[in-house]
């Protein structure tokens, strides 16, 4: 399935976090990867990504969307929601009706996209169970959407990485190194195109289990400051995610012609 013109649309995880390039430049991630490997197929791929951590599903369409539009691809990745299962005032109409909008939006604008499931984070996150049912509308929604619009799904949820916290990053929302290649290589079967075995194989070993000092480590070190830093910029009328650019907004060449 050659593309010419591949972008992205998204939060953090589609920026990257926490897979930094080796030099520690910016963000690698799984949309980085997919482009690599799409651009071994058709080494005139060019690719976008114009995801910025922090940004909720209707932002998403509004800041985006009019980019990409003008960017004309042929092929759209859009991973987002997890943002909005967090954010207050949450309500199970208002996400349904998002997702739609975002799903409709970018089946508009490309004839194939790509949208994802996203992993239960409230089963590795101790006082996280009110987002259990957050994330079952999400991805109710996401399925229903994609199947609507006919655009790619890649389902995550059978997976049981998804349980392993060796696959996340220390905040244990981002994915980590292992994580982003094992999503890469899920988008890549879903588009039928060969990848790394390596990526798709058991980490060695049993899943670390962190026990309630670990738990209460990683609320202080991890949750506390993300916490306060929420109530501060509600209390000064800012979004996560205000003041970063998107990542490439520019279609460049993957690899050499």
């Amino acid at each position: 399935m050659p593309f010419e013109r591949f972008v992205t649309l998204g939060d953090s995880c589609a920026e990257g976090l926490d897979d930094p390039y080796p030099d520690g430049s910016r963000y690698r991630g799984w949309a980085d990867l997919v482009a690599e490997r799409l651009a071994d197929e058709q080494p005139g791929l060019r690719y976008a990504n114009l995801a910025v951590r922090g940004r909720r599903l209707d932002q998403i369409v509004a800041e985006q969307m009019p980019v990409a539009k003008r960017l004309r691809p042929d092929f759209i990745a859009l991973f987002g929601g997890g943002n909005d299962v967090m954010s207050g005032g949450w309500s199970d109409d208002e996400i349904r009706r998002r997702v739609d909008t975002a799903v409709g939006g970018a089946t508009e604008i490309a004839p194939t996209v790509a949208v994802f499931t996203l992993s239960d984070i409230s089963r590795r996150m101790p006082l996280g169970r009110r987002l259990g049912p957050r994330i079952t509308v999400l991805n109710e929604a996401i399925t229903a959407a994609a199947e609507h619009y006919g655009a790619l799904l890649v389902d995550i949820g059978p997976d049981p990485a998804v349980h392993d916290l060796r696959y996340f990053g220390r905040d244990r929302l981002h994915l980590s190194h292992h994580g982003h290649r094992r999503l890469a290589a899920h988008l890549l079967t879903v588009l039928g195109v060969s990848t790394q075995p390596s990526w798709l194989e058991p980490l060695p070993g049993p899943p670390p289990q962190p026990g309630v000092r670990g738990h209460a480590a990683w609320l202080w070190r991890e949750v506390r400051p993300v916490a306060i830093s929420r109530v501060r910029n509600r209390l000064i009328g800012r979004s996560p995610g205000d003041g970063f650019l998107p990542k490439q907004p520019d279609l460049l060449p993957v690899r050499p012609v």
